[in-house]
């Protein structure tokens, strides 16, 4: 979970993330984690900013030969 998300945006100061998706969210990623537990693996949640969280994990695990990652898409006024 990226802390940003959870800040007011640039345009309008609105949060990108309001109560209701941000229970969405956790509620999708407890059943996740769930469904992955039931077939023998697991899901890694971390807190924090994409770019040190990752580089951490792969601290962490050390035997990592690839990353692949999704880069938000941000409208342009």
């Amino acid at each position: 979970f990226d802390p940003r998300h959870y800040l007011g945006t640039h345009c309008y100061g609105l949060p990108k993330t309001g109560p209701h998706r941000l229970r969405f969210l956790l509620e999708t990623v407890k059943d996740l984690r769930e469904t992955l537990k039931k077939k023998g693996s697991t899901l890694v949640v971390r807190k924090g900013k994409p770019e040190d969280v990752v580089c951490d994990l792969i601290t962490q695990l050390g035997s990592v030969t690839a990353v692949v990652f999704h880069e938000e898409v941000r409208e342009i006024l």
